[in-house]
Order: structure tokens, then sequence, then C-alpha cells
């Protein structure tokens, strides 16, 4: 038998879709909130209301997204048309956002609004000084608020466009997540979603870069949201260059064939099946699909309140221990692809929920004598973060057949959006009425819970590779076939 080798270029090339994605929302979580405060006059709660509206249109619209481009057959194959059409819709519309915002802003001078100023003993805003920056901004946003009702069409029209640009976004994150599964043999995609992953990553970073020169508080951004489109245009042609989806998706089938995965039948059954689950399949789908809410519900609400838990708890800045989550996720994700490979996925991801309950639960003891030990906490939830998602959407498609990998994956999605919606609400209610103090114990407990769940899941987990023949089975074979 040969030994299986992940072919480490087609996945990067399939990974520039996902690039792309990462890209872009990078730029649009740290874009649109300040949009929506500085040109629109929006308070917090609105504008948080108008950034749930991704999630909320991902939960719906990404499964049914996945099962369209299951049933999908174009000569350049289920997933690439969305791809294409996806990504040019939403390049164009994001520079329509710029242009709205040009307009608003112009409006604003117009109207003798102008920016917040750092001076030498506080802040200036239209020739008043402020002691705190918080208190000018409050006064600006006031301001600003009044203009919007004022002339309420260029918000409107704003709004308008933002929804269409998550339309399109929606409309190809499913079949391009899908691609990984469409090509890449069974036991090996753990380690291919790990590559999928750091494709990821290098967007968002990508996206940071630019933002760091580009991005100016009460300046357009239509120079930052031009940026953005060339290069999420630069890396669909990548993309479209160096994959050639029908071919892969042939030679992954072949490769099973080979290595003894699937017989012939199988795979053309497989293309066309659309058979329900069997019943221990699913017991198995339904256990996982409530382990991603779990670890979901734990782990947003510790990255989504961390700033303000730092600030308050720990008299800390937050952006460095993000960070570091970040960046030993990153460092993590090909070693845990490996160990997944050798131990396989479940144990992988139990280990996963074992780090980030650990790294939980010293939070919650964390004080701000001890606050540099957040480093070391986040640098371990980072690691045990990554465990867990590089395993978890194999072992969901592992599940699934060839022919609708997409509808699982749309499935997989609205579990882990979901839970991202509720999470940020449940963990500041209990925040309000209890203290911050219980942010950490929360996120714990939903990693114990994940770890129940968890632990019953019995399928999902990539089959043993058949092993080749030994040499002495071969010398055998041959001697025979000589004496026929």
């Amino acid at each position: 038998g040969r030994n299986m080798k992940l072919n480490y270029k087609k996945i990067i090339c399939v990974g520039f879709a996902f690039f792309l994605i990462s890209m872009f929302w990078q730029v649009y979580d740290n874009v649109i909130s300040k949009i929506l405060i500085d040109s629109f006059g929006l308070n917090q709660t609105w504008s948080g209301v108008v950034l749930a509206l991704d999630n909320i249109i991902a939960v719906v619209l990404l499964p049914v997204f996945g099962k369209l481009s299951d049933d999908t057959n174009t000569k350049w194959g289920k997933r690439t048309p969305y791809i294409v059409v996806g990504t040019i819709i939403a390049a164009a519309l994001i520079i329509v956002i710029g242009l709205i915002d040009q307009m608003q802003l112009n409006q604003l001078v117009a109207s003798g609004i102008g920016p917040v100023t750092e001076v030498e003993n506080g802040f200036m805003y239209n020739g008043l000084l402020y002691e705190t920056k918080e208190a000018a901004v409050a006064v600006r946003t006031d301001a600003v608020a009044v203009i919007r009702s004022q002339n309420t069409l260029t918000f409107v029209a704003f709004i308008g466009v933002l929804f269409f640009v998550l339309l399109a976004m929606a409309s190809f994150r499913t079949p391009a997540v899908s691609l990984m599964p469409d090509v890449t043999v069974k036991p090996l995609r753990s380690k291919a979603n790990a590559i999928i992953n750091l494709m990821g990553s290098a967007g968002g970073i990508t996206a940071l870069g630019f933002l760091s020169f580009l991005a100016i508080n009460y300046k357009s951004y239509i120079l930052v949201f031009t940026v953005l489109a060339i290069l999420m245009i630069v890396a669909l042609g990548v993309f479209l260059l160096t994959v050639n989806e029908k071919k892969l998706v042939a030679q992954m089938h072949q490769e099973a064939i080979e290595y003894g995965i699937e017989t012939v039948e199988e795979v053309e059954n497989e293309e066309n099946s659309k058979e329900k689950m069997p019943k221990d399949v699913m017991k198995s789908f339904v256990l996982i699909l409530a382990s991603i809410v779990f670890w979901f519900m734990g782990y947003n609400a510790a990255t989504s309140k961390f700033a303000v838990y730092s600030t308050d708890v720990l008299n800390t800045g937050y952006s460095i221990p993000l960070l570091v989550a970040q960046g030993a996720a990153i460092i993590s994700y090909l070693p845990i692809g490996m160990l997944a490979s050798k131990f396989g996925r479940k144990k992988t991801i139990l280990l996963g929920i074992c780090e980030l309950f650990t790294a939980f639960v010293l939070a919650t003891f964390t004080t701000s004598e001890t606050a540099f030990l957040m480093y070391a906490v986040m640098a371990l939830a980072g690691i045990g973060w990554a465990t867990i998602n590089v395993n978890s959407y194999p072992m969901v498609v592992e599940m699934a057949k060839s022919g609708n990998v997409g509808k699982y994956t749309g499935i997989y999605y609205t579990a882990s959006m979901s839970a991202q919606i509720l999470t940020p609400v449940l963990s500041g209610m209990l925040m309000d009425a209890i203290n911050m103090h219980v942010l950490f114990p929360y996120c714990a407990v939903f990693c114990a819970l994940a770890f129940l769940t968890m632990s019953f899941v019995k399928h999902g987990d990539a089959k043993a590779i058949p092993a080749g023949k030994s040499k002495q089975e071969i010398f055998e074979d041959t001697i025979n076939a000589l004496d026929d």
C-alpha cells in the first residue's frame, strides 16, 4: 500500500476561496461598526443589532446555499460558480458601501460636524474641550444622529446595500468550505482542514495589515474597501487559475478507489445519493451538533466579552491576549492535523475541550495582580480551540455522502452561528445580573457540557486505511503466479 500523502499545494489553492472570505470579514467587523457609530450616530446597541445581521442571514441561508450547490452541476463543477458570482457581487457592492459612507461624511461636514481630535489636555470636538474621549464622542454621536434622522435616505441606502453584500457573502461560504472535503480523501481531511484554517488566518492577517495603514477614524473608507475588493478579485483569480474543480473531484474518487476506501459502485452511488442518514449515524450527528453549540457558547462568550472583562476586572489591555490566542491557534493547526491522523479525531477533540476547560478555570482565578497569567491562559485557549476546530468539521462531513456534503456543511454552520448569536446576549445578561466574574465559569460550564455530548459520538472518525500487502505476501503471490 502506498502511503497516503496530502497534496498541500492543491489544498492551498482551494484555500484561496476561504482566504478571501476571511479577509472580507476582518475588514467588515472592524470598519462597519465604526461607520455605524461615526457616520450614522447609532448607539452601541443598535450598531450591535446591525452587526448581528450577518449571523442571522448566515443561520438561515448557509444550509440553503449548501444544498443548492450539492444539486448544481455545471462544467465548472458544483461549488465554483457560487464562489465566482458571490465574490464579484460582494467586491463590487463593498465599494458602493464606501461611496455611501463618503456621501454621509460630506453631509456631516456641511452641517458643521467635525472629527474628535486629541489635544494636549483632552479631546476637542467642534471647538469645545472634553476631559475624556468618551465624552467628546458621545456629544458628537448625538449630533450625528440628529443629521441621520433629518436625512434618512442615505442611511436606508447604506443598510439596503449592506444587506445585499451579506447576501452575496452568504451565497458562497458553504460551497467554498465544502470544496475541501470534495477534493480530499476522507482520512486526510483533518490535515487538509488545518491548511484551510491557516489560509483563513492568512486572509485575516492580510486585512489587518492594510487596515492599520488605511483605516483612519472620521475619514473616508473608500480606499480600504477598494483595496479589499481588488485583493478579493486577485485571490479569486488565483483560485480560478489553479483549481479545476471537476478534475480534482475525479482525482479524489480515483485515489479513494486505489486506497480501498471506496469502491467504484460506492463512488457512482454517492455522487447522486440523497438518502437519509442511518439511525445510529444520525444519533452521532445530533450529538456532535450539540457539542458544536456548546463549545461555541463557551469560547465565543470569552472572546466577545474579553475586552470588557479585561478592562473592568483585570485593568489591562485586551488586544494582546486575544492576539496571543490567535497566534497560538495558528502555530498549532498543522501539528493538530497530524495528531488527529494518529490518534483519531474524537480523542483529539476531547483533548481540545479539556484544554479549553482548563484555560477558563484558570481565567476565573486570575485577578488584576496576576493579570500577566492571562497570556498563558489565552494561549492555552487558542490551542484548545484550534484542536477542536480542525477536527469537528471533518467529523461532520465524514457522516455525509459526497452527494450532500454541502447540506451538512450548512447545518454545521447553522449550529455554530446560532451559538454565536445567542452567547454574547446570554453571557451579557448574566454579567449584568450577577457580576463580571461570572464570565469564565459560564464558559467552563459549556465546555463541560460539550465534553459530555462529545463522549457519546460514535461516528465521524476516519476509517482505517486498508493496509497494503506485506513483502512476504507479494513474494508468495509472485511464486504462485509463476507456478501457474
